[in-house]
């Protein structure tokens, strides 16, 4: 399933390269966040080697040179064009470059790194007659959205979460960065309980995609429901109890322990159970836990400790 995305100007879907498109809107951060430059080489045990492995070459572009440093073993990298700094972070990677608007542009990946956490795009070009320019797009702590090119700009899709909305951005070379449109998130109209298949879900906020979970979900949570489901955004694949009601946990990237979630749905009952644990230790539950079913009461003590 997808999200459907209501989109504020008429067009943009068209504009959208389509697998980048499909791609933002099923996969959650997570599955968009490493690019393939950006793995690790697999089991290393000479330290230097290691760090050898992880240079990049220098891009040329445009007369000159980009390049990707790093002083420390663990600092951060450093992109530069012919010596001065654009972008720094613990992670940087080249993309790739493109042409718009008869301008070449060069992509860059720069991020934190960590859990469910995508990097920003940095984007870097050169007028006629001008000097190196560059910008950073990030909608959020997370990083930006991938990017889909078009002959004329770069348009960046959000991940909406259950009960966002943000805007779609756009930028090309003349007009820079703009918002393109407003985008909701949706599920998927006429899905019922019946549709429920937690076995093709990689994460349980999978399920949001049902209309019949979200309306329910809706109900239950109010403004707390993009809260709630980012407090699963760190997490896998979902477990069954006796019952069939199937249940999963997760956190916030980079606040695992926390702040971290609790879903559990039912098809059978049509019941969602949903808890959420803060600061203060003791989760919040969407019905109250005394209401649970012991089952599922039993999945949330495993899960987050004990709700009493």
């Amino acid at each position: 399933m997808r999200h459907q995305l209501l989109a504020g100007v008429c067009g943009l879907a068209l504009l959208l390269a389509p697998t980048v498109f499909a791609q933002t809107q099923t996969q959650t951060p997570a599955a968009q966040q490493t690019p393939p430059s950006a793995e690790k080489p697999a089991a290393d045990t000479d330290t230097a080697n290691a760090a050898d492995n992880d240079k990049q070459a220098p891009v040329p572009f445009e007369g000159g040179q980009l390049t990707i440093t790093q002083k420390e073993q663990y600092g951060e990298k450093v992109l530069a064009y012919d010596g001065k700094e654009l972008a720094s972070n613990y992670d940087v990677f080249f993309d790739k470059i493109v042409e718009v608007g008869g301008i070449k542009v060069a992509l860059f990946d720069v991020g934190d790194g960590g859990n469910q956490c995508g990097p920003a795009t940095v984007i870097v070009w050169k007028p006629e007659g001008g000097t190196i320019q560059s910008t950073k797009v990030e909608q959020d702590e997370c990083g930006s959205p991938p990017s889909a090119v078009s002959d004329t700009a770069i348009y960046f899709v959000p991940y909406l979460l259950p009960g966002e909305e943000k805007p779609a951005l756009q930028w090309s070379p003349t007009d820079g960065l703009m918002i393109s449109g407003n985008l909701t998130y949706m599920p998927e109209p006429g899905t019922d309980w019946k549709d429920i298949d937690p076995e093709k879900y990689q994460n349980i906020i999978d399920a949001f995609h049902n209309e019949a979970v979200y309306r329910q979900a809706e109900k239950l949570l109010g403004k707390d429901m993009t809260d709630m489901a980012t407090s699963l955004l760190v997490g896998g694949g979902t477990e069954k109890t006796a019952s069939g009601a199937f249940y999963a946990s997760g956190c916030v990237p980079h606040d695992c322990g926390g702040n971290d979630g609790f879903m559990a749905v039912d098809p059978a009952q049509h019941q969602l159970y949903f808890a959420r644990r803060g600061d203060n230790g003791q989760p919040s539950a969407w019905p109250a836990v005394a209401t649970w079913p012991a089952e599922v009461k039993e999945a949330l003590d495993k899960a987050l400790g004990s709700a009493n």
